[in-house]
């Protein structure tokens, strides 16, 4: 094979696998430092292997050093074709720069694809509970704080998540006080295995569900107010809603929270 001809066909192979490599670091740095969900599960896992891209990147360097020397030599008898080629590789350059931004609009828009969908399952999963479960939601309602309520919530909750394979983590929220503190408190499932004649004494401050200020403030306003609004909140592969029930006057709020340590837009 043509030398020159050898040079431009590793110079090629070279270039495209440096390019690759770096929208490769690109996409893996964006998708850990957002906290993006948008691949499947094989090739999130996948990306973690692209550690090894710093170390193939400085070797890929070296070797297009070596290319780039070899091109030189082969260039020598080709001057007139030099100002062609810088040409042409600054449209390389420019067009590889411009490509960060889209691929970028991309991760995000995946990203909220993937989490427009989970609200969509998390809302239709609650809509599924109330619908066939209306008998066992309305005796949520009736919250009191003691053992048989507790114990029977606990039953409740726990066969209402074994109803699907995939179904996330389901707890109900009321609104209870302290002394003089008005707080909110949450129970799951995991509480249907109290001793209902036990001589333990409850104690309300292991039942506080922990809130930032903006969920103090939808609470408020949903059992203040009988606000019937749906929140939803996605963040690191968190994805949390909270679903008010409104019955005889008497609100609780279910709470779905489920965490995907991957992302995907398809099935």
């Amino acid at each position: 094979m043509n030398p020159k001809r050898l040079v431009k066909i590793s110079n090629i192979i070279g270039i495209i696998s440096i390019t690759l490599l770096i929208y490769w670091v690109f996409v893996f740095t964006t998708v850990e430092i957002f906290g993006l969900k948008v691949f499947r599960e094989n090739i999130t896992q996948t990306f973690y292997m692209s550690i090894l891209g710093i170390i193939v990147l400085m070797f890929g360097a070296l070797i297009i050093n070596i290319m780039f020397n070899l091109t030189r030599i082969a260039q020598k008898h080709n001057n007139d074709h030099e100002l062609l080629n810088n040409k042409k590789s600054k449209i390389g350059v420019v067009i590889l720069i411009a490509s960060f931004p889209i691929i970028l609009g991309l991760l995000f828009g995946g990203d909220y694809l993937t989490s427009k969908k989970k609200e969509k399952l998390l809302v239709q999963s609650a809509e599924s509970i109330i619908a066939d479960h209306s008998k066992k939601v309305n005796k949520l309602v009736n919250y009191s704080f003691n053992k048989k309520w507790i114990s029977e919530t606990g039953d409740i909750l726990t066969i209402l998540s074994k109803t699907d394979k995939h179904f996330p983590h389901i707890s109900v929220i009321v609104k209870d006080s302290i002394d003089d503190s008005k707080l909110f408190f949450e129970f799951g499932n995991y509480y249907g295995y109290m001793n209902v004649n036990d001589s333990i004494k409850l104690k309300k401050e292991a039942y506080i569900f922990e809130t930032t200020k903006p969920e103090r403030v939808y609470l408020k306003s949903v059992f203040e107010s009988k606000s019937k609004k749906i929140k939803f909140s996605a963040h690191d592969g968190n994805y949390e809603l909270y679903y008010p029930y409104i019955k005889d006057n008497k609100v609780i709020v279910l709470y779905f929270s489920d965490y995907t340590r991957y992302g995907k837009i398809g099935s």
